[in-house]
């Protein structure tokens, strides 16, 4: 028998604009080389003081070259165990949103986090000999709470925060998630997120505030004191206080066709006005890191920009802590790999983000040093910045007073402040006299993110994307369904969970929580603003309630403003409450009215994104021409003070088709624009798949054949650096009995992967592979310009029924076939 070669390729959800996949360099006819004159003039505050630049020279002067470079690399624990540090001496370490403690689960608790900084802590801390110890900084994404840590509060997304526009609030936000990251272990959050997005379809919109520069820059700074506290503010970490980050430097909002990563093509005037607006409050206000950008601007890529990270950010405005880079970001500068790259230290960055790459950046950056081409003026400044900051931190106090702290990870007070902001973010959309709802009304609540802790929370929450979380996971949370059942109940009436919608005694009203799935960067960019496009489920139910007399209320989650007029015009209300975290209490302190039905408390959110009128509508704010929202930015309704809404348009303007690029093949079928193509004699029939009937494709070779699934080129190179993966729900009915390889189709490729081993064996019995999409990459696969999500080449006697196939974010537990 002939081998048989399976040939795979993928496309995300996450990596595809409108009109092209990248931005080609080539079209960037912008400049690259900032002119610091144009820039604001700010300085860092509270970073330099005669005595801890005394102790850093000193401590400097014992340090051998290695400890220098040392310092200037960031490990992943994924990628790092405790004892490496002895040979190499990292000055920071930290947690990806998919890496588990050393318990080797990335959903712990408390007690697993602190275990593991301990143990890092322990190792870094020995005295070997001339070695000079020197604290770790732990880095974590802490970007809405301490969101990695079981049973920690989650606050609501930034896109909520910037609705509520509350400064002294997000100071509160800021000290509650510094004590709990501080309570477990890491001394450093990723954040505030000071991106100004620009285009709706980039899916870190809700990372940022608004699309106005005046709100983010409105909330930068307090922000940034929540975290860290006053500039003048000593032993940082005893007080239970953090570093933050200030990211991502600079214009990662702005990217053409709002792809991440990608190329912010605007004026020097326009990146200053726009995209660096939350910097010189947040370098004001003592911010001790920076954040570079994965983004290019004009072309040039962030990480490699001397222009911008010296001398704009530490020249012009006077940043005197350090710069981070992001995970592997050092790799996409021209002439750089991830384990290689003088350039971005060159550059200005001090710490490179290299959280599987540790090991062969440390070797490349000291061989540098000593054959010249990264100057010891530049490691000795970069070295100087982290030594402050650690200063500044307080970590070379072994102190560290509420590290393992029972009590304060979803403390009431925590959670006060959170359900205080999920009140405040709230954004009334539409009101036909239906809110607040009586609380002695007899209330339906449905919907699939009624009581769901997963959705109502979003991305970056115990996982990277966000995904796969049950909610025994959030034992100190509150569903917004829990939240409303209280609020009624305490009013006489009484709230009935309907998953489907359906009841047997006709409620007073009916309230629908439905919205976006969790997803974080990458997988959340999209190609079309409609939401749901093509498989209205939650307009289907609103509609059929409508259809029973019931009056309708629509909370609506999300990350960003999408279009959403059937469900406006299938809704009596309609409330945007973007991802408000863990709680959903918050939600019913507003639309739940007192027994009477009189306001408990009013709307106070209101739109920091425009709203779109159609769903082509991608770059919508305000002050551009032709602006044309349905909502304008600043719009929001109260119980005071009401509005009409008229009955809209139900025409998207997009094809619903180009939304699908990351799920191949469900539910018994390819969603467009994918298809299979067989080629050759191959026998396709429906068969029943492992959940659903008629839910599977059986496909038999006769003889020599190709089957395929096709549909557009697509870019996955940076998904393969985000570790993403190919998941195949599949049954082998008949083994293969030569070899199977696996490749991808499209551009360049020269090889692919021997999977025989995912071919062979038991029959019968549905199975599921996760591929590490950069496990093609280095077996020879073009990942630029992929075709086809799926192919396989093969001969009798093979035979195998698909179920299923998407691209997922699932490191821990997927494989690279015939690795050695």
């Amino acid at each position: 028998m002939k081998g048989i070669k399976l040939l795979l390729a993928t496309s995300i959800l996450w990596s595809v604009p409108v009109f092209s996949q990248q931005a080609p360099t080539a079209l960037s006819q912008g400049p690259t080389v900032a002119n610091p004159e144009k820039w604001p003039a700010t300085q860092s505050a509270g970073l330099i003081d005669p005595e801890t630049e005394k102790f850093v020279t000193d401590l400097m002067a014992k340090m051998t070259l290695e400890e220098k470079i040392g310092q200037m690399i960031q490990g992943d624990i994924g990628s790092l165990k405790p004892e490496d540090l002895r040979k190499y001496p990292l000055g920071s370490i930290l947690a990806g949103g998919n890496s588990p403690p050393l318990s080797g689960n990335d959903r712990s608790p408390q007690a697993d986090w602190v275990a593991t900084m301990q143990a890092f802590r322990a190792v870094a801390m020995e005295k070997r000999g001339n070695h000079a110890p020197i604290p770790l900084m732990f880095g974590v994404d802490a970007v809405h709470g301490n969101n990695n840590v079981i049973g920690a509060t989650l606050f609501p997304h930034n896109i909520g925060l910037g609705a509520a526009n509350d400064p002294a609030l997000m100071r509160r936000i800021g000290q509650a998630t510094a004590a709990e990251t501080a309570a477990s272990g890491p001394d450093w959050a990723f954040g505030p997120t000071l991106a100004v997005p620009q285009d709706d379809r980039w899916g870190r919109t809700y990372e940022g505030y608004s699309e106005d520069p005046a709100i983010v820059r409105n909330l930068a700074g307090d922000m940034v004191r929540g975290l860290q506290g006053d500039p003048d503010t000593r032993g940082r970490i005893q007080k239970g206080l953090v570093a933050a980050s200030a990211k991502h430097y600079l214009g990662d909002g702005g990217t053409y066709d709002g792809i991440d990563q990608g190329d912010t093509r605007v004026s020097e005037e326009e990146l200053i006005r726009i995209h660096a607006a939350g910097y010189p409050p947040a370098i004001e206000a003592g911010t001790l890191t920076i954040m570079a950008s994965y983004s290019s601007w004009n072309g040039q890529k962030m990480h490699g920009n001397k222009s911008l990270l010296t001398d704009v950010l530490k020249g012009r405005m006077g940043f005197q802590g350090f710069v981070v880079g992001d995970w592997n970001g050092h790799g996409q500068v021209p002439g750089c790999t991830t384990t290689d790259c003088a350039a971005t230290f060159n550059a200005g960055l001090d710490m490179a983000m290299a959280p599987d790459s540790w090991k062969g950046m440390f070797e490349s950056t000291v061989a540098h040093v000593k054959d010249g081409t990264i100057p010891m003026a530049r490691i000795d400044d970069a070295v100087r910045r982290i030594l402050r900051v650690k200063v500044k931190l307080g970590l070379f106090d072994p102190a560290r007073p509420l590290e393992g702290k029972a009590g304060v990870l979803g403390s009431p007070e925590h959670r006060a402040i959170a359900r205080q902001a999920v009140a405040e973010s709230l954004v009334l959309l539409k009101n036909q006299g239906v809110l607040p709802v009586k609380a002695s009304a007899r209330v339906l609540v449905t919907g699939p993110a009624a009581d769901s802790m997963m959705l109502q929370s979003g991305g970056w929450t115990l996982s990277w994307q966000g995904d796969g979380n049950p909610n025994d996971l959030f034992p100190n949370g509150e569903t917004i369904y829990s939240g409303i059942k209280k609020a009624v109940e305490a009013g006489g009436g009484t709230a009935t969970l309907s998953a489907d919608g359906n009841f047997t005694a006709k409620p007073d009203v009916a309230i629908v929580v439905f919205g976006e799935q969790p997803y974080a960067e990458m997988r959340g960019d999209i190609r079309t603003l409609e939401f749901q496009p093509g498989d209205k489920q939650a307009l289907a139910q609103l509609k059929k309630l409508k259809a029973a007399g019931v009056p309708v209320v629509s909370v609506f989650l999300s990350g960003r403003p999408l279009w959403v007029n059937p469900e406006l015009n299938a809704s009596d209300a309609f409330v945007a409450a973007w991802l408000p975290g863990s709680e959903g209490g918050g939600v019913a302190d507003v639309i739940i009215g007192d027994a009477a039905g009189k306001p408990r408390r009013d709307f106070h959110g209101k739109l920091s994104f425009s709203w779109p009128k159609n769903a082509a509508q991608f770059r919508l704010n305000k002050g551009q021409p032709g602006y044309d929202p349905l909502f304008a930015l600043g719009y929001g309704l109260t119980y005071a003070k009401g509005g009409n809404v008229p009955m809209l348009s139900e025409e998207s303007g997009v094809d619903p088709s180009l939304a699908n690029t990351g799920t191949f093949f469900a539910k018994g079928a390819t969603p467009a624009p994918w298809r299979f193509v067989s080629q050759g004699a191959i026998r396709q029939r429906t068969v029943e798949g492992p959940q659903t009937q008629e839910g599977g494709q059986q496909f038999t070779w006769a003889g020599p054949g190709t089957l395929s699934i096709q549909g557009m080129e697509l870019n996955l190179s940076r998904e393969a650096n985000a570790d993403l993966s190919l998941q195949i729900s599949y049954r082998l009915d008949a083994a293969a009995t030569g070899p199977v390889r696996l490749t991808m189709l499209g551009g360049a490729t020269k090889g692919g992967i021997d999977a025989t081993s995912l071919f062979t064996g038991q029959t019968g019995a549905w199975r599921t592979a996760k591929i590490l999409l950069k496990c093609f990459q280095t077996n020879g696969v073009d990942l630029t310009k992929v075709t086809a999500p799926v192919a396989i080449e093969g001969d009798t006697p093979l035979s195998l029924s698909i179920a299923d196939a998407r691209i997922v974010s699932d490191p821990n537990n997927s494989i690279c076939p015939g690795a050695k």
